[in-house]
């Protein structure tokens, strides 16, 4: 795979794929269940329409965008005290939020 195509390759991997697996990890009974609320996570991703331009791939959406922020991330991270849907919804943001932050990592570092 060519080196410029790789890093967004992961970077959607992560947000599509790999929830599969914690969805299967955490909550195997239901993980079908659990890996569509994850994936309904990624409309998080519309504070991105509140930018210009709306997708810049040399930005990081960490404390850029009003639903990437630090105090939004602590609001992820409540959600995982409570039961059943939240939980999983936190899980799910946390995960997005991670993800970006990968992005972000590699980004800095010329990947």
């Amino acid at each position: 795979m060519d080196d410029s195509l790789l890093r967004p390759f992961l970077h959607y991997f992560l947000h599509f794929g790999f929830p599969i697996v914690i969805a299967f990890l955490l909550f195997r009974k239901n993980w079908k269940k659990a890996y569509f609320i994850m994936l309904t996570s990624m409309l998080v991703d519309v504070d991105h329409l509140l930018s210009t331009p709306v997708f810049s791939p040399d930005r990081c959406s960490i404390n850029f965008h009003p639903l990437h922020t630090y105090w939004a991330i602590g609001v992820y991270f409540l959600l995982l005290f409570f039961k059943g849907n939240l939980r999983i919804l936190g899980v799910g943001l946390l995960f997005h939020m991670l993800t970006d932050w990968i992005d972000c990592q590699l980004h800095n570092i010329g990947f």
